[in-house]
């Protein structure tokens, strides 16, 4: 009996050894895309793009991402920086999904007046595979962020573009 259950324990060892090595994770994952925000207060929209980095310190559990969007309007320009926390809900292998919160910095230069905001933020974010590697995939994150300062304004944005595996 003693033979047996460390024969077993020996052959499963060595298929996760196997497993885990053909199928390796990314080290991270790079987003790039085309981003749009609304100031649901002002009506202001912006139109950028977004490049941001997620790492995944607990397997699905916790994802981390430092993202950044310049966006430009008329008259307008606004550059945010976001760093969120999410939690990975995985639906199949070519399929993911992740809710995060997490804090934002907003940089504005409206009309020549430029202010900086704290801001809280919340996003939803959809990830798409098309091979069950995970070397390259689509994203699209609806987001929804919350001014700290006097005004306390809210906007709604989305961005949307291809994910890019860092091995």
């Amino acid at each position: 009996m003693i033979f047996l259950f460390l024969l077993s324990v020996n052959v499963f060892a060595q298929k996760t050894i196997i497993d885990s090595a053909t199928n390796k994770e990314p080290i991270a994952v790079g987003e790039l895309g085309a981003a749009s925000s609304l100031n649901v207060k002002g009506g202001k929209s912006n139109f950028g793009y977004s490049a941001a980095v997620e790492i995944t310190p607990i397997e699905d559990w916790l994802e981390l991402e430092l993202g950044v969007t310049p966006t430009f309007g008329s008259h307008l320009r606004e550059t945010d920086v976001d760093f969120l926390f999410k939690k990975p809900w995985t639906f199949s292998p070519k399929l993911e999904f992740m809710l995060g919160a997490g804090v934002a910095w907003a940089h504005t230069n409206d009309h020549n007046v430029i202010t900086n905001t704290a801001n809280g933020e919340i996003a939803l974010d959809f990830m798409f595979w098309p091979s069950v590697k995970h070397q390259f995939g689509w994203y699209l994150e609806p987001a929804f962020d919350y001014g700290f300062n006097q005004e306390h304004e809210q906007s709604v944005g989305i961005s949307a573009g291809l994910l890019i595996a860092i091995p």
